[in-house]
């Protein structure tokens, strides 16, 4: 699915059909280059699943959580800052990608080689004043 997004008002409705996507995945990975928005994205939504949370990027801490109205979880990565893929390994991603919960992730191709493949993938491109949104 392709959208063009000509202003950050249609985010609201692109982040609903996100989420009514997702189905039985429970791994979302965003790729596109520095300022696209994939943050912004990722923010709208958390808000629409109901995360009360402050949604940042996690650049510096690699990983957030934000906890849902049920006491469930959603993880948001930010690989930016990984220099090697061990570093993933440290911080025990698989207890974060195989439990389940929600993970957002953001600069993917970092560490891609520990990304499973049943994921969603959405792809954002910039073109001029639009956006634009692959979702696969």
């Amino acid at each position: 699915m392709k959208i063009v997004v000509n202003c950050i008002s249609e985010l609201n409705e692109i982040s609903q059909s996100i989420i009514n996507q997702i189905g039985d995945k429970n791994i979302i990975c965003f790729y596109g280059e520095m300022g696209v928005g994939k943050t912004t994205l990722i923010k709208l939504i958390c808000e629409k699943l109901g995360v009360k949370d402050n949604v940042s990027s996690p650049t510096f801490s690699v990983v957030n959580e934000y906890i849902l109205s049920d006491d469930q979880s959603v993880f948001h990565f930010d690989f930016y800052r990984i220099e090697k893929e061990e570093e993933a390994f440290d911080m025990g991603y698989e207890d974060y990608f195989y439990n389940g919960d929600l993970c957002f992730i953001e600069w993917p191709e970092k560490v891609q080689s520990i990304i499973p493949e049943d994921i969603m993938r959405i792809d954002l491109t910039k073109n001029k004043d639009q956006r634009i949104i692959e979702i696969s």
